[in-house]
C-alpha cells in the first residue's frame, strides 16, 4: 500500500454523560472546517542501567498520553465543533467526550473517554475568518479494534 493523505485519518467525538461505560453510537466527525490535526502524544519515561548489559541506561517508556490537536475555522453550526465549544467554560467533567480515530487505511479504530482542553472557537484578526482549535487527550490508553466493513 502506498502513501496515504492525512484527511483519510478520521476523528470522531460525542457526548460523555458521567456513569457511562462505553460510547453510544452516534458519533459527530470532526472535520468540517479543521485544516489540520497535530500528534501531541506525551510519553513518559525510565531510563535504568542494569549490571547485566554494559551500564548503558535503557529506556523504558512508563506511560502514554495520546492526544491530537486540531486547528482550522469555527463553523459554529458543525456538530462537532459546537459540543467542543460548547464545553468552553466547563470543568471536571463537563470536558470529558468520547473520541474516536479510525486510520487512514480504515482498518483501524482507537476508541475512549477523552478531556478537551485549550478550547478556542472563534478568534483572530478583524479582517479573518474565526479560528478553531483544541487539545483532546486520552483519559487513558485508547481501545484498539479492527474495523468491520459495513454490509
Amino acid at each position: 500500500m502506498g502513501k496515504l493523505k492525512n484527511a483519510m485519518r478520521t476523528h470522531f467525538v460525542q457526548e460523555f454523560t458521567p456513569g457511562q461505560e462505553e460510547p453510544g453510537t452516534e458519533w459527530l466527525e470532526l472535520a468540517t472546517g479543521i485544516s489540520t490535526i497535530g500528534d501531541d502524544t506525551q510519553e513518559e519515561t525510565e531510563e535504568t542501567a542494569y549490571y547485566s548489559g554494559d551500564g548503558t541506561p535503557e529506556t523504558e517508556i512508563i506511560s502514554v498520553a495520546g492526544a491530537y490537536t486540531p486547528e482550522g475555522h469555527f463553523f459554529s453550526d458543525d456538530p462537532a465543533q459546537a459540543l467542543i465549544a460548547g464545553k468552553k467554560y466547563k470543568v471536571g467533567e463537563g470536558r470529558k467526550v468520547w473520541h474516536k480515530v479510525v486510520s487512514s487505511d480504515g482498518t483501524k479504530q482507537w476508541i475512549g473517554r477523552a478531556t478537551i482542553s485549550s478550547i478556542v472557537a472563534g478568534a483572530g484578526d478583524a479582517s479573518a475568518y474565526e479560528t478553531f482549535s483544541c487539545n483532546i487527550r486520552f483519559d487513558q490508553i485508547p481501545k484498539e479494534t479492527d474495523v468491520v466493513p459495513a454490509g
